[in-house]
C-alpha cells in the first residue's frame, strides 16, 4: 500500500512527541487500534474522506469510536488532524506510525504466504533466514494462507521476495512452453 508522504510527516511528529513524553508504547498501541478500525470498517475510511460530512461531525464520530480506548496524546493528535482538515489521512498516518515505530525499534517484518499453515520447523527456518539477512534485528513473522499457491511458499522480507510456490513454477513452465518454436502440422 502506498502511503502519502505527508502522512509520514504527521506520523513522525506524533512519534517525536510520544518519545518526548515517554508514551511511545502507548501511542503505538493506539495507532495499531486505529489501523485495525480503519481496516475493518470501510465505512469509516469513506466517512473520513467524505467532503460532505463536516469536520465537527467527524470529530464527534471519531470521539465515540475511540472513547476510552486511546490515550490522551493520540486523541489530541486526531483532534488536530480533524481541525486541520487532514482527517482523510488518519489511516495512512496510523500505518506510517507503525512502520516508523518498527524502524525505530529495529523490527523487520517477514511476510510468509503459504498454501497451508506453516509447521513450527518451517517457521523456525524462515525466522533463521530473516535473522541471517538482517543481523541484530528482531524479526516479526506475519503468516498468510493462500490456497491458490498450490504448494510452497512466498517470503517477503523488506524489499526482497523469494517465490518458491508451485503456482509460480507452473507459470514459469507455461511461459517456457509458449516460447517453443515447434509448429504443429495440420
Amino acid at each position: 500500500m502506498n502511503i502519502a508522504p505527508v502522512a509520514y510527516r504527521y506520523a513522525r511528529s506524533l512519534m517525536e512527541l510520544a518519545q518526548e513524553r515517554g508514551g511511545l508504547e502507548s501511542a503505538h498501541e493506539d495507532m495499531l487500534l486505529v489501523t485495525a478500525a480503519c481496516t475493518a470498517n470501510r465505512e469509516l475510511v469513506v466517512l473520513l474522506k467524505s467532503p460532505v460530512v463536516k469536520a465537527d461531525k467527524k470529530a464527534v464520530i471519531l470521539g465515540k469510536i475511540f472513547a476510552g480506548k486511546i490515550g490522551e496524546l493520540t486523541n489530541s493528535f486526531i483532534g488536530i488532524l480533524v481541525r486541520k482538515g487532514r482527517e482523510r489521512l488518519l489511516p495512512d498516518v496510523a500505518l506510517a506510525f507503525v512502520q516508523l515505530y518498527k524502524i525505530n525499534k529495529g523490527i523487520v517484518t517477514a511476510q510468509v504466504t503459504s498454501a497451508a499453515p506453516l509447521s513450527e520447523s518451517a517457521r523456525a527456518k524462515v525466522k533463521a533466514m530473516a535473522e541471517q539477512q538482517h543481523p541484530g534485528k528482531s524479526i516479526e513473522l506475519v503468516e498468510k494462507v493462500d490456497p491458490t499457491l498450490i504448494g510452497g511458499v512466498t517470503i517477503r522480507i523488506g524489499d526482497q521476495q523469494y517465490d518458491g510456490s508451485v503456482s509460480r513454477h507452473l507459470a514459469d513452465m507455461r511461459r517456457e512452453f509458449s516460447k517453443n518454436p515447434y509448429i504443429p502440422a495440420i
